[in-house]
């Protein structure tokens, strides 16, 4: 059981409520400080002081005063009329990493939602009801209107809801579970749906895939250093202390552990003096990806616990201020770093590819690592897989954060585009993981060909797990179930 504060939440709790079902609990702490905003809402409605979304209208409405009759339809004419997502839905996971995020944003107590609210939506997490949010249709400010407007449908008995791969009207799990809907208060519809947590929760998956990627990636290639008699002269740790990044000794350290033992790699000026880059720079190319992936869990740590909807209330409920804490920018950012880190690591397991198949780099391995060359093609057309996927991912690792398209008539005139960014790294980071899959493919068949009983202890570990679903190479078959095969296993891998 975890328990939600409003700071504090980090990716391994989120790793253990996404992957491994642990519940959540609301902090007593929290639940003060959130009884405390909604007394102060309510003293707003009573004395009829004019705050904006709490009495006025939204966006460029912000200047019409709203009677305190209607104060209630607002909300649900804000929630009907801003669902407006389209397009396929965010998996499953990232829907439920969505209402965890944002039952732990209000939890911090300056966002005036009533108590209820946030124990119906610990009820979603515990019970597994996730809303289905289509992915596109947010401009990353004014927070993700689009996607939060779906997930508050939900509690209100609208929308939909996965169950299996179905989708389910709400409602029906409601009475499933013998509750009423919501009906949603002053300020509450405007709570739910301000906020960063569509690009967020899709940002804290990411980052879950890419940490385990990166990580594979490295024995990955190792093996693949094996196959091709590589050099560890230049992982000595003197080399990379020299230079003083510590992710790339760590990279390099790494490397030395998974090769220990190895009677396939060799010294300098054994067979050549040095690898070609995309081996013997390992670790200064996958290092830098892991500094990449440090600075964009130090980002997501913090907008995970952020108060991201406006208006704030603070001063124990005396000020309720506008800001922009809304604005999806250092998300947006950290997701258009996050493509390029792991773009790169599948940009160089494709060059390690291509010297595994190419009979003028692969020292002495059969072309194409075929069992009869020139009748089979063996691996050809895996390299073009990959140099498919990752020429894709160099469009997609654009920066969506250079753009923007103002809105509401110009009174939201710039916005950070953090969630399509957001969805571009999960694209990238699946094309990646099938990029180092095919290397895993080549490297296995490689190793095979030099002699699997020569490989490091910890490699044929990895050799020998893989080799129970993926058959040696001895005819030509159809390599796509291999890939696929290969891609879930690694990617089973996150929820360790």
């Amino acid at each position: 059981m975890i328990s939600l504060k409003g700071h504090g939440l980090t990716l391994e709790d989120m790793r253990a409520i996404l992957f491994k079902n642990e519940e959540v609990t609301l902090d007593h702490k929290a639940i003060e400080a959130v009884i405390k905003s909604r007394k102060a809402v309510e003293n707003i409605v009573k004395e009829n002081r004019t705050v904006y979304g709490i009495n006025t209208g939204f966006g460029k409405f912000s200047d019409v005063s709203i009677e305190e009759a209607d104060v209630h339809a607002l909300q649900l004419h804000l929630i009907r009329s801003h669902a407006c997502g389209v397009g396929q839905p965010f998996d499953e996971i990232v829907s439920r990493a969505m209402v965890v995020l944002r039952l732990n944003a209000l939890l911090k107590g300056f966002s005036g939602i009533r108590l209820e609210v946030l124990e119906r939506l610990a009820y979603m997490v515990n019970n597994r009801i996730h809303p289905v949010i289509p992915q596109q249709g947010s401009l990353g400010a004014s927070g993700d209107l689009a996607p939060l407007s779906h997930l508050a449908l939900v509690l209100i008995g609208e929308g939909f809801v996965w169950e299996g791969e179905n989708h389910i009207p709400s409602n029906e799990i409601w009475e499933k579970h013998e509750l009423e809907p919501i009906v949603l208060e002053a300020k509450e519809g405007l709570a739910l749906i301000n906020g960063t947590q569509a690009m967020t929760a899709q940002g804290v998956i990411n980052w879950l895939e890419s940490e385990t990627l990166a990580y594979q990636s490295e024995w990955i290639a190792a093996m693949t250093m094996e196959a091709l008699h590589g050099i560890t002269d230049a992982f000595h740790p003197a080399i990379h202390e020299a230079r003083g990044y510590p992710e790339q000794v760590a990279v390099a350290q790494r490397i030395l552990e998974w090769l220990e033992g190895s009677q396939l790699v060799t010294k300098q000026g054994e067979k050549r003096v040095q690898d070609a880059y995309s081996l013997r720079c390992i670790p200064q190319i996958h290092g830098a990806s892991w500094q990449v992936l440090a600075y964009v869990k130090e980002k997501l740590e913090i907008e995970m616990n952020a108060a991201t909807d406006n208006p704030l209330i603070v001063e124990d409920g005396e000020v309720v201020i506008s800001g922009g804490n809304f604005h999806g920018q250092p998300i947006a950012f950290a997701m258009d770093f996050l493509k390029i880190g792991i773009a790169e690591l599948a940009n160089v397991s494709e060059r390690r590819i291509e010297r595994l198949v190419n009979p003028q780099l692969n020292e002495g391995l059969p072309p194409f690592l075929s069992p009869q060359p020139g009748l089979q093609s063996g691996a050809m057309i895996l390299q073009y897989a990959a140099a498919s996927l990752v020429s894709e991912n160099k469009t997609l690792a654009h920066p969506a954060s250079v753009d923007s398209i103002p809105s509401s008539a110009n009174q939201e005139d710039h916005v950070s585009m953090g969630t399509i960014g957001a969805r571009h790294a999960n694209q990238i980071i699946q094309n990646a993981r099938r990029v180092l899959a095919i290397e895993a493919l080549c490297a296995m068949q490689g190793v095979e060909y030099r002699g699997a009983h020569l490989m490091s202890p910890s490699l044929s570990e990895k050799w020998h797990e893989m080799r129970v679903f993926i058959p040696s190479i001895t005819e030509d078959r159809i390599f796509s179930v291999d890939v696929e095969k290969l891609n879930t296993y690694l990617k089973d891998k996150t929820a360790r």
